[in-house]
Parts: C-alpha cells; structure tokens; sequence
C-alpha cells in the first residue's frame, strides 16, 4: 500500500487545513500555509484524501494537507530504498538539472537550496558535472559544486523517532548552522516559506539546522520531544536560539543575530543586534525577547 509520498515539485505547500485560505480573526481572507515540502522530501500520508488534499506529517514531525497532484506516492519499502539510495542536498540558491553535462543543456527543472536529489554515480561526475536521476525517472546533470552532503534522515517516517546525528565537535557544528543561515541572506520573508524562494523565521532556524542534520521543531517556540530546550540567556552562545513571541533568530555571537522578518523597511533574512548603539537595534525585539535555546 502506498503510504508514502516525496515531494514532486520544486516546492510543495503543506496546508494547516484541506484548503489553500481561511478566514482571520478579523473575517479577512489569508493564505493557510504552515509550511513548506521541497523537492524530493518525503511525508506519511496519515488518511484519506479530503477535497484534493492528503494529510501528512513531514520527516520531521510536522502535520498538515498537501495536494495529491504534489507528492509521487510510495509503499514502505519503495521509500526505505529511496532514502537508501545516493541522496545529495541542493546547495545554490536556485539550481538548473540539464539535459546536457554542459551549460548548453535543455533545464530540465530548477531546484531550490536544500532539495534533495538522487546521484546516479560518483564516477560519472565530469568536468564538474554531476549525473543525478529525477523523480520522473528521467537523468540530468547539475553543477557540482552546488551538492552537498545529505546529512540528515527521513527515517522517522516510519520509525516515528526523530533521528539526529552524532555531534562529535560541537565548534564545528554551531559554526556549520551559522553559515547555513548566512547563505539565506537577502531571501525574501515568506509566511510558512523554508526555500531560497522566500522563508519565514521559524522557515531558517528549522533549515538550517535540518541540513546539518538536526531535527528541531518548525515553529517558534520550544516544544516538548524535540532536542532544544531553554538555557538561562547569559549562557547563550552562537548557533543558539532566540525565542519571543511568535518569533525566532540564531544568535550570531557580539550581540547580533541573523533572523527571516516581515517588518517593514528590515525584511527577509537580515542581521540585527542586540547592542541599542548599533544601526541594526530592533528595540522591539530586545524587549520582547523571553527565553534562549540549545541543543547543548
């Protein structure tokens, strides 16, 4: 039975309900996005299809609807052989797959930072081409030096633990999340958005740690069975989290921090600082900020 799913366009939206808006508190019409699938990430389907839509919950544990047209389905084993398989992450900000092991290539598809995408053979790299299978079946070639290492598991799809790597230099790690959140600079503030496309706060925080290979929880807050738990803040270091309402940064080191907001005339992934002489003080958030988060 095909329980399964991966994401089969370049990014999928995961609906909090079986419809694509709803109604505010104040009766306006808004988008129901919660948060986003990209390409070659896979979901459990979780029922029966309502209106078009299949309720899922993603690798990391989030729930909510995605449209049958999106995902390519799959049995238990069919998705324990793809997550088997020589899976790479996209590393550009918005990548071509051609046809061709040369820029004169048909484009194939365009894929975001952080999609997933299946190596056919390390060998048949050449001249700084990298063969790659599609989802359709059908082969291409990226860029090399826009893969890199696919360091996190889909694994609780079917195990329902939340795997996380082995953290051997802890250094190492919060100077690898910081410089996965710098590479989404200047991305546009998306609401429920987690690609180079556009991403929202809790959309960088939950990324950048994801292509590290930790797992934590998609929204803002600290949530209960997920490896952050709250630090006294004058313990916070860089790579931590920041925590106020309805919002989340990394915390950068010197007071600054890197976050995706929608504030006007300071939006998308910006750096901002703690420090009231700095250009980049946003009071608001200095006042409002309650709680720091580690996975250390």
């Amino acid at each position: 039975m095909k329980q399964y799913g991966l994401a089969l366009m370049p990014v999928v939206t995961i609906w909090d309900k079986p419809e694509e808006s709803k109604k505010n508190k104040v009766k306006e019409t808004v988008s129901a996005i919660g948060d986003e699938l990209l390409y070659g990430m896979g979901v459990r389907i979780t029922g029966e299809p309502v209106e078009g839509f299949y309720p899922v919950v993603t690798f990391y544990n989030y729930p909510g609807f995605v449209r049958q047209e999106d995902l390519l389905l799959l049995t238990l084993e069919q998705m324990k052989a793809y997550e088997d398989s020589e899976l790479m992450v996209v590393n550009g900000r918005y990548v071509d797959i051609l046809s061709l092991p040369r820029v004169q290539g048909v484009r194939l598809i365009s894929l975001p930072k952080g999609t997933l995408i299946k190596v056919l053979e390390p060998e048949t790299e050449k001249d700084g081409w990298t063969m790659v299978e599609l989802l359709t079946g059908e082969s291409g070639y990226i860029r090399s030096q826009y893969l890199r290492e696919k360091e996190f598991s889909q694994s609780f799809l079917w195990t329902e633990i939340l795997p996380q790597i082995d953290i051997v230099d802890e250094l190492a790690f919060r100077q690898g999340v910081m410089e996965t959140a710098l590479e989404y600079m200047g991305t546009q503030y998306r609401w429920g958005g987690r690609s180079t496309n556009g991403i929202d706060c809790s959309g960088l925080t939950s990324e950048s740690y994801l292509l590290n290979g930790i797992l934590i929880y998609r929204d803002a807050k600290i949530e209960e069975g997920f490896p952050v738990h709250q630090i006294p803040t004058e313990s916070m270091l860089p790579g931590d989290l920041m925590y106020f309402p309805g919002h989340i940064a990394m915390y950068l080191g010197d007071g600054a921090y890197i976050q995706s907001t929608a504030k006007i005339g300071n939006s998308g992934v910006v750096i901002n600082s703690l420090d009231p002489a700095s250009p980049y003080y946003r009071a608001d958030l200095a006042e409002s900020w309650y709680a720091s988060g580690s996975i250390f």
